[in-house]
């Protein structure tokens, strides 16, 4: 099964990725990701852990696809 990522979600992810690539991510942005890695899960019936890694792999590595 595929895993479905929103648009949302991506962007939430590239900022906080982005932030921390600057040395500035922040507890905020960070918890900001995770709870909406977790709601994005649990309203999708995905796992929160293949949500958060292929969230990651699309945004870290967009090369790869």
């Amino acid at each position: 099964m595929a895993i479905e990522l929103t648009d949302e979600l991506i962007e939430l992810e590239r900022a906080a990725w982005a932030e921390q690539q600057e040395n500035r991510l922040t507890v905020d942005t960070a918890a900001a990701v995770q709870a909406a890695i977790t709601a994005h899960a649990a309203s999708t019936g995905q796992s929160r852990y293949e949500v958060e890694r292929e969230l990651k792999r699309v945004v870290r590595h967009p090369d790869a696809d």
